[in-house]
């Protein structure tokens, strides 16, 4: 059975600051979908990858996915929901438990770390739940002596 294709993230801005949740998934068929929606609390980018990752798997769920591949680029959610051994987050300890359950209510779900290149989509779609259309770069120029 093929799988649903999933790329989520979040974005907190400031860090810890407004939170913004993106996701990129296809459906075995190729029906390709977004989601972009604002948290409307503070949190730091943590919660901010754990919330956009739970949003998404209850998009999911809502729609009748039962096979998954997701992608994430934050470590920590990767290695928090993905391992029982990791040192547990206390502030975040409920809401990593809450898509724990979720994500083993799926007949098969398979989480995995991605560089943040390869999530660029997702990426702006966080931001630009926060009005944020682009990232910001800022270029430092060294004086010459």
């Amino acid at each position: 059975m093929n799988p649903w294709v999933v790329y989520c993230d979040g974005s907190a801005v400031p860090n810890p600051g407004r939170m913004g949740l993106g996701a990129v998934f296809t459906e075995p068929d190729g029906t390709r979908h977004t989601f972009s929606q604002a948290a409307h609390r503070v949190g730091c980018n943590n919660e901010a990858e754990l919330r956009a990752l739970l949003a998404t798997l209850q998009e999911l769920k809502s729609r009748g996915a039962n096979t998954l591949l997701i992608h994430c680029d934050n470590s920590v959610v990767v290695e928090q929901v993905g391992s029982s051994t990791a040192k547990p987050i206390t502030r975040l300890a409920s809401l990593f438990d809450e898509t724990r359950a979720l994500l083993n209510s799926f007949d098969q779900a398979d989480l995995v770390w991605i560089p943040s290149h390869r999530n660029s989509e997702a990426d702006a779609l966080a931001r630009a739940s926060l009005g944020i259309t682009e990232k910001r770069v800022v270029k430092t120029s060294k004086k010459r002596r």
